[in-house]
C-alpha cells in the first residue's frame, strides 16, 4: 500500500532491519536483562555496525545522516524487545548529533568517529538534584582556569552514567538563567569525576542510572560544544528529537503488550470459551489499537515536522511525546489486566513493560510540562 500517509519503501526497509535486530538480539534476552539487572553494551554496540549509533548524524562525520521519523521507526522497532535499551541507545544519539551540529571541527574529529562506531558510549547530562523540569536552574558550575574549566556540581538520573565512555555535560558559566549555560564534553577518567552508587528503580533495570559528581574536575575549554551561553539552546533543541524517541519506545513496548494480549485472549479459556470471544474483551483489545494507532499517527507527524524545522515543531513534539507515553502506559496497563494474575507474574513479559514505560511520562520533560509548552504555545498565536 502507497499514499501519503505511508511509509517509503527505504523507511520500511530500515523499520524491517531494525524489527529483525531485536527480534533476534534483544527480544530473546530481555527478561533475563531485567531480571539481573545487567547491561546489555555487547549488544548496544552490535547496533553500530547497523548505523544506529549515529542515526542523524551527517555523512560527512560517518553517520547515515536520516531523518527523526527514521529514527523513532528504530527506536519504536527496538523497544518491541527492552525499552530500555533502546531508550538507551536514543540518548547516545543524541549527544553525538549535538556534537556534530554544535561542535567544533577538532572536537568532532576527537570524538564521533568512536561514537559512531560505539567503540564508545555517550551519556547526556542535564538534570540535578534541584533542576528537573526547571532544568535552566542548574547549578553546576564550570569556572575558567587558563585552558581549562573547573567543573563543580552534581548531576542527577544520568542514564550510563558510571559505565559510559563520554559524557555531554550541561554546566554554569555565566550568572544568567539560560544564556549562562554552556556545553562541555566530559571524558569517564576526568580527574575528579566519580559517580554515584547505581540507582535502583522501577523499571529500566537493563540501563544503568547513577549520579555525576565533579568535584574540581578539569576540562579542556577545547572540550566545549559551541560558543559560551549556548548550551541550553543546544539542550532544548536535542529535547524535541529525545522526545520523538521516547514517545517511539512507549509505542514499541505498547504495540509489543496489544500482541501479547491478542494472543493470550485468544488461548485463554473461562466459562468454558475463549476470553477473546467475549465482547468486554473485544472492547478493551479495540480501544488499546486505537490508542496505539492514533499516538503512532501525531508522532510520526512530529518526527517529519522536527525533521523539515517546521515552526510548530515544539509544540507537537510535546503533544505526541505525552499522547504517546500517557497511551502507551494505558494500552500496558490494560494488557496487564486481560491476563489477569498472570500478568503480575514475571513469567509473563506484561508486568516488565509496565515498569519500563512508567517512566516515559516523567523524563525529557514531564507530562505536565508538555501540557505547559503546548498551551502557552496555542495562547501565543
Amino acid at each position: 500500500m502507497t499514499g501519503q500517509f505511508q511509509l517509503t519503501e527505504d523507511q520500511r526497509a530500515i523499520q524491517e532491519m531494525a524489527q529483525r535486530f531485536t527480534a533476534d538480539n534483544i527480544t530473546p534476552h530481555a527478561a533475563d536483562w531485567d531480571e539481573a539487572h545487567h547491561f546489555p553494551r555487547d549488544v548496544i554496540r552490535q547496533t553500530g555496525e547497523l548505523g544506529f549509533g549515529a542515526i542523524y548524524v551527517s555523512e560527512k562525520s560517518g553517520g547515515i545522516a536520516l531523518g527523526r521519523l527514521e529514527a523513532a521507526l528504530i527506536m519504536e522497532a527496538m523497544a518491541y524487545g527492552c525499552p530500555a535499551t533502546s531508550a538507551f541507545i536514543s540518548i547516545h544519539n543524541m549527544t553525538a548529533w549535538m556534537i556534530d551540529s554544535f561542535g567544533g571541527q577538532d572536537l568532532k574529529d576527537r570524538y564521533l568517529p568512536d561514537l559512531v562506531t560505539m567503540d564508545k558510549l555517550a551519556s547526556y547530562a542535564l538534570t540535578e538534584p534541584g533542576s528537573g523540569s526547571d532544568a535552566a536552574a542548574l547549578k553546576t558550575t564550570a569556572k575558567r582556569d587558563g585552558t581549562h574549566y573547573v567543573l563543580n556540581g552534581t548531576k542527577q538520573f544520568i542514564s550510563g552514567g558510571g559505565v559510559n565512555d563520554v559524557y555531554v555535560v550541561m554546566v554554569r558559566t555565566g550568572e544568567h538563567k539560560t544564556r549562562g549555560i554552556s556545553c562541555v564534553v566530559v571524558d569517564k577518567d576526568t580527574p575528579g569525576l566519580s559517580f554515584g552508587a547505581p540507582e535502583k528503580k522501577l523499571g529500566w533495570n537493563a540501563s544503568p542510572t547513577a549520579q555525576m559528581i565533579f568535584e574540581d574536575a578539569r576540562v579542556p575549554v577545547a572540550n566545549r560544544v559551541g560558543e559560551e551561553g549556548d548550551g541550553f539552546k543546544f539542550a532544548m533543541a536535542g529535547l524535541d528529537g529525545g522526545r520523538l524517541n521516547i514517545g517511539a519506545c512507549s509505542l514499541g513496548g505498547a504495540q509489543r503488550c496489544l500482541d501479547e494480549a491478542v494472543a493470550y485472549t485468544r488461548d485463554r479459556q473461562q466459562f468454558g470459551q475463549s476470553i477473546a470471544d467475549f465482547q468486554n474483551t473485544q472492547f478493551m483489545l479495540a480501544d488499546m489499537a486505537t490508542e496505539v494507532e492514533a499516538a503512532r499517527a501525531l508522532l510520526y507527524l512530529a518526527a517529519v515536522k522536527v525533521t523539515e524545522n517546521a515552526p510548530d515543531k515544539t509544540r507537537f513534539s510535546a503533544m505526541a511525546k505525552r499522547l504517546a507515553t500517557d497511551s502507551g502506559s494505558n494500552v500496558v496497563n490494560n494488557a496487564l489486566q486481560l491476563f489477569g494474575g498472570y500478568g503480575y507474574l514475571k513469567d509473563y513479559p506484561i508486568e516488565r513493560f509496565w515498569r519500563d514505560l512508567r517512566v516515559h511520562s516523567i523524563l525529557e520533560g514531564t507530562n505536565q510540562v508538555m501540557r505547559m509548552i503546548v498551551g502557552r504555545d496555542l495562547l501565543r498565536q
